[in-house]
């Protein structure tokens, strides 16, 4: 996905070089935590792992809800605690996500 953020930043540049350097460089920090970041479900929280080691934990007892935003084109993941609420952007396959979260955690 952002990949895409990339191509439009060279469509972007005929516009303006600064947009267009913002949006490039936006895509590259994703595109490296495409490969640094990943989600794992387990059967009692999701954990987020950098380069294999967990950085945070959250317990689906502590969940409100979840969505994912713009089905079209999914580009936002939502979900609420008790205490606060996380936007993630998806830099991942966003129907493996869904399918996950319909297991763990279903609505």
């Amino acid at each position: 996905m952002p990949i895409f953020l990339i191509l439009g930043a060279c469509v972007l540049s005929v516009v303006s070089l600064w947009i267009a350097g913002v949006v490039a460089i936006l895509g590259l920090f994703l595109t490296v935590q495409t490969f640094l970041i990943r989600l794992q479900f387990t059967d009692k929280s999701l954990n987020v792992l950098r380069s294999g080691k967990i950085i945070r934990s959250f317990p689906y007892s502590d969940w409100l809800n979840w969505e994912i935003f713009w089905s079209k084109v999914p580009i936002l993941f939502y979900f609420k605690e008790v205490n606060s609420i996380h936007f993630l952007p998806i830099i991942f396959d966003p129907k493996v996500l869904a399918d996950c979260l319909q297991k763990y955690y279903p609505r």
